[in-house]
């Protein structure tokens, strides 16, 4: 069976996917809304499946990878939930300290394609570090709904907290040269945007997936190299990047934009219909090239 794409779903139906993806309507509402798109012996409930994520297509790079060294770590967050926990990922063959890159998850939770993508960055030769805002009511249960449920939970501040906290300890751990980037996906971009602005002198650079962008008003504390990725089709996002980008322009940021033709919010997540292959691989290898120039050059 070849796997789902975009492109096999009404547009409407993914805005509505989008919707309930970020809480924006509820299981029964999303289920009565996308009634209308079931035809064909196809229910409501199974387009919900279609549309929800497939971990088991999400491993890139395995967790037994002989490159890397995984583990489960915790951190102290006295600003925030107090004690937090993340996964710890570094190349295995590198003596010398490295650039840390701090990968902040969606609206869910650390789950496995965020894991993965963790393991990614560090292939690529950084030592990173993915916390999990769930840690606190018992971690990422294994479901992104009830994921999501959870992380409406936290106070969104306290949540905060916890990743200004994960940054400085990323900064700090004996295996960092203190160079530190962060990468962010939805939830976790707009988290990327708001380390830019709350940490001026930790965050060198910072890579926001269609994330919320921060009050113009803050924009000019600003110090890290930013690149900014949107899709074409992610309408929310995208209402306040105008807005961004005057404020941008006027501080003197340095960033760099791309809009994606075609792509749907949430275009990089491989477990997903939504997921855009050609999207996000281009977008994945400008990260790369931009932590390395960022991060790695002297």
């Amino acid at each position: 069976m070849n796997r789902q794409t975009a492109a096999d779903f009404d547009q409407d139906l993914l805005n509505l996917y989008d919707d309930y993806a970020h809480g924006r309507l509820d299981r029964r509402s999303f289920l009565d809304h996308a009634s209308r798109f079931a035809i064909g012996g196809i229910t409501a409930a199974m387009l919900l499946e279609m549309l929800s994520p497939n971990y088991a297509l999400a491993e890139q790079v395995s967790k037994d990878d002989p490159r890397i060294q995984t583990s489960y770590v915790e951190y102290d967050s006295p600003l925030g939930a107090g004690r937090m926990q993340g996964l710890w990922v570094k190349p295995v063959k590198s003596k010398a300290k490295l650039p840390g890159v701090l990968v902040i998850h969606e609206n869910r939770g650390l789950n496995p394609y965020i894991e993965d993508v963790a393991r990614r960055v560090a292939v690529a030769g950084y030592v990173a570090f993915a916390p999990d805002a769930l840690f606190p009511l018992g971690g990422y249960p294994g479901s992104d709904d009830k994921g999501r449920e959870m992380q409406a939970q936290r106070d969104p501040a306290q949540m905060t907290e916890d990743f200004i906290a994960a940054a400085k300890w990323l900064a700090n751990h004996p295996d960092c040269n203190g160079k530190i980037g962060v990468v962010g996906f939805c939830y976790g971009g707009g988290m990327a945007n708001t380390l830019a602005v709350r940490l001026p002198e930790v965050i060198r650079a910072a890579v926001p997936f269609y994330g919320r962008q921060p009050a113009a008003e803050d924009v000019p504390k600003i110090k890290a190299a930013l690149l900014i990725h949107n899709a074409e089709k992610d309408q929310k996002v995208n209402e306040g990047w105008p807005a961004y980008e005057v404020a941008l322009q006027k501080s003197g940021v340095h960033y760099t934009a791309h809009l994606y033709p075609g792509a749907n919010h949430g275009f990089h997540n491989d477990t997903t219909p939504r997921y855009d292959e050609s999207a996000a691989k281009l977008a994945w290898e400008r990260t790369l090239a931009f932590f390395k120039e960022t991060l790695k050059a002297e």
